[in-house]
């Protein structure tokens, strides 16, 4: 959505074929911490992930301003309880990053009243987080009042060519015609031919709480599990990392788990109710960076593998491949998530 915006705004016809629901997968499913910490993003993602966290506030005015939709885009910041302290403060010391700090505004007991008797030390940082089921919305509907064109529940099965040049793609019921095509399609990426990228769907299931009082206002992080406060008092609760295939089915046990592990960090979490749980499916990778950028074949881009940044990562995926696909400069160094670096090792 985000994408077809961007080529809109440059000019460009756009078509966008969604095999269901446009933002009902791993976007709808999402957390939304834009959690661009060095911590929590592998070393050739820094650059990107802290230029869309910059890019934020006003992507997500111009989604609101065109859809007339609240994203909730909340900036009271993170506590993050790091495995290993010593080393955590010692690589968020080195953070140049000005949204970044390991400095406490206000001790931790008066930051976060509700949480319960945590003996190790935390990290304050100035992250945001956004609702992401809003985010999609916000996103759907500017894209339409944009005039992009979308074809929902049909799924593309094929790009097609010819000779060695993209020219439109194919479902089960129809084809389009297009001098450029992009592969968004998320865990589904590796399965359109030819060219298919080694993507993985990663599942991970979550919760969701909702009391009538604001429990938090921070999004609290451990090594165990995070706590994502919105605005209308729900808490999201999360998250797995699993490989289980296609299969979104939730597990009893692994929700309680983390209902247990929520209410033993955040006691006060006792009075919300169970809301909702679900699951979704991360785009996966072999090394964990997105794909982006020009493949092989003319006229066919990728812009997927994103794994758990892929709401962080909206804004400045949307502008770098709207540059490229357009035939202008990204601005950024793109050369580690570029769709040639696995030599060929695609899904089968």
């Amino acid at each position: 959505m985000a994408l077809s915006i961007a080529l809109r705004k440059r000019g460009a016809q756009v078509l966008v074929v969604e095999r269901g629901e446009p933002g009902r997968e791993a976007s709808h499913a999402a957390g939304g911490m834009l959690a661009d910490c060095i911590l929590d993003t592998p070393g050739a993602l820094h650059g990107l992930a802290t230029a869309s966290a910059r890019m934020y506030p006003e992507f997500v005015h111009q989604l609101q301003d065109e859809s007339g939709v609240e994203v909730d885009l909340r900036d009271a910041g993170t506590l993050l309880f790091p495995s290993s302290e010593n080393k955590a403060r010692e690589k968020i010391t080195r953070h140049t990053d000005a949204e970044s700090s390991g400095a406490f505004p206000a001790p931790l007991a008066e930051l976060e009243p509700a949480l319960g008797a945590v003996r190790q030390p935390a990290v304050h940082l100035k992250e945001r987080s956004v609702d992401p089921r809003a985010l999609v919305l916000a996103a759907l509907k500017a894209a339409r009042h944009r005039e992009v064109d979308i074809s929902s529940g049909t799924a593309v099965t094929e790009v097609i060519f010819s000779g060695d040049r993209a020219v439109g793609v194919r479902t089960a019921k129809a084809s389009y015609s297009a001098p450029v095509v992009v592969n968004c399609a998320g865990a589904w990426s590796g399965q359109l031919s030819p060219h298919r990228p080694p993507t993985r769907p990663v599942k991970g299931q979550m919760l969701a709480v909702v009391s009538p009082h604001k429990i938090l206002h921070h999004v609290i992080r451990t090594p165990e599990l995070y706590l994502i406060p919105r605005s209308d008092g729900r808490v999201v609760i999360g998250s797995t990392l699993e490989e289980a295939g296609y299969d979104k089915r939730t597990n009893p046990d692994t929700i309680h788990r983390m209902h247990r592990s929520a209410l033993k960090l955040v006691p006060a979490l006792a009075e919300a109710r169970i809301l909702e749980a679900w699951a979704g499916l991360r785009p996966g990778t072999p090394d964990d960076l997105p794909i982006l950028g020009a493949t092989e074949a003319l006229g066919y881009f990728m812009a997927t593998g994103h794994f758990r940044d892929g709401i962080l990562l909206a804004p400045v995926t949307a502008y770098v491949m709207a540059q490229i696909m357009t035939g202008s400069e990204p601005g950024h160094d793109l050369s580690a998530f570029s769709p040639g670096r696995f030599d060929g090792k695609t899904m089968m």
